[in-house]
């Protein structure tokens, strides 16, 4: 499909979701609200199987009742979350978290009061094949059933983004109808808007490479760069967080990306350590463990009006509060890492890569809950190649290029996914 064709359906489609995020957020806080007590006689579920068989990985859970079932699937590392209403976990030695396949190991627990969850390790991306209930025969109980294959990381993240909205919109047909949700504030046209942060500037030079170049000198020439190629496409409008050698702190960096309703957020870095062999560029997303820490810090927050989507908490539960947010960062989550493949792919064919290229860390400009987000590091500054071609401004034009496709596809995917 050309471009100029599929960018023009994506700003509605992207109000939409947010728009949907919104509600289902809110009416997943009018559900967790009014969860009940723990209810006596909850589901016992006596056992918990794993099998590899050529095609597949087969997971049972024996249940003494039939229950409902909402699966999705989270990455980085690689899970499969299975949540069943509360139950009783009575299960044998024999089950005991093990590696069968590709699966590393599970573990299982109360989520929350009324919720119980799975959750399965895997060592690579997998899919569900099938997810199913059998009635009780013979001897047997009712038996959850789930299969799930191999595949690529890409399909991995295609399915994780569509089982995360349906687990989300099930609380929805739940409840009375939402409040109202603050209306986004409106675009003044069509284009995705993109924050570019070039890192460090002013008092902080960021790291020094050999021949005495600043780092924040080099990314802030990339930076603009980046949003020269960008803005010459026609679908995007670029946001710099910087436009000269000006010291911003962290956290306004994402204050700017919120401020301006960005659609994506690229912060642009350039390393330098002791190994001067060591060069390639790699890109990093939040880890998980930042995700939960910074999840809890916002959750804490005095100020909770408009920490996600939109909706001001301030009224919630601090329970409602820390699962709301939780579900936001986690798909924005999802998004970023989707983007860091794009960006490894495109990027191969511009320079050299770092091994590992996609890496996980809790940089604090990554911690926007709802701004899908990545920061790249262009190369290292201690080692003579990257130097040379950072501060060369054709090979700049290169890099740019290449994350401007990477952006391209990351939209073309998300409209693919909302069709």
């Amino acid at each position: 499909m050309p471009l100029d064709s599929w960018v023009s359906g994506i700003p509605p489609l992207v109000r939409r979701v947010r728009a949907a995020l919104c509600l289902c957020l809110l009416a997943l806080a009018a559900l967790v609200t009014a969860l009940p007590a723990e209810a006596a006689g909850v589901p016992v579920v006596s056992n918990l199987r794993i099998g590899n068989h050529p095609d597949k990985v087969r997971i049972v859970l024996d249940v003494d009742q039939r229950v409902d079932f909402s699966i999705f699937l989270l990455p980085d590392p690689y899970r499969v979350v299975l949540d069943v209403p509360e139950v009783s976990f009575r299960l044998p030695e024999s089950a005991g978290s093990r590696a069968v396949g590709p699966i590393s190991g599970w573990r299982y627990g109360q989520f929350r009061p009324g919720t119980s969850r799975v959750v399965i390790d895997a060592g690579s991306p997998v899919q569900v094949k099938s997810a199913f209930v059998l009635p009780p025969s013979g001897d047997q109980q009712y038996r959850l059933v789930i299969d799930l294959a191999a595949a690529s990381r890409e399909v991995f993240l295609e399915e994780s983004d569509a089982s995360i909205q349906r687990h989300v919109a099930l609380g929805a047909p739940r409840v009375s109808p939402p409040p109202a949700a603050p209306a986004p504030l409106p675009k003044s046209d069509d284009r995705m808007t993109i924050v570019i942060d070039a890192g460090h500037g002013g008092v902080d030079p960021g790291a020094i490479g050999e021949n005495g170049v600043y780092e924040k000198n080099i990314v802030l020439a990339a930076a603009k760069d980046l949003k020269a190629a960008l803005e010459e496409t026609g679908r995007y409008k670029a946001v710099l967080t910087r436009e000269n050698d000006s010291f911003i702190r962290l956290r306004e960096r994402i204050a700017i990306a919120r401020r301006v309703d960005a659609d994506l957020f690229v912060s642009l870095h350039a390393d330098s350590i002791k190994d001067a062999s060591l060069r390639g560029l790699s890109v990093y997303t939040l880890s998980e463990n930042a995700s939960d820490k910074e999840a809890e810090a916002l959750a804490a927050s005095e100020n909770k009006a408009d920490i996600v989507a939109g909706i001001d908490l301030s009224q919630q539960e601090q329970e409602v509060t820390n699962i709301l947010i939780d579900l936001a960062q986690r798909r924005t989550m999802n998004y970023s890492a989707r983007l860091a493949g794009y960006v490894v792919k495109e990027m191969e064919r511009e320079t050299k890569l770092l091994g590992r290229p996609h890496r996980f860390a809790g940089f604090a400009v990554l911690k926007a809950p709802d701004v899908p987000s990545v920061l790249v590091e262009l190369g290292f500054l201690s080692n003579r190649e990257d130097n040379r071609r950072l501060n060369d401004p054709a090979f700049r034009r290169k890099v740019a290029a290449g994350l401007t496709r990477a952006i391209d596809r990351y939209f073309q995917g998300v409209q693919s996914a909302f069709r």
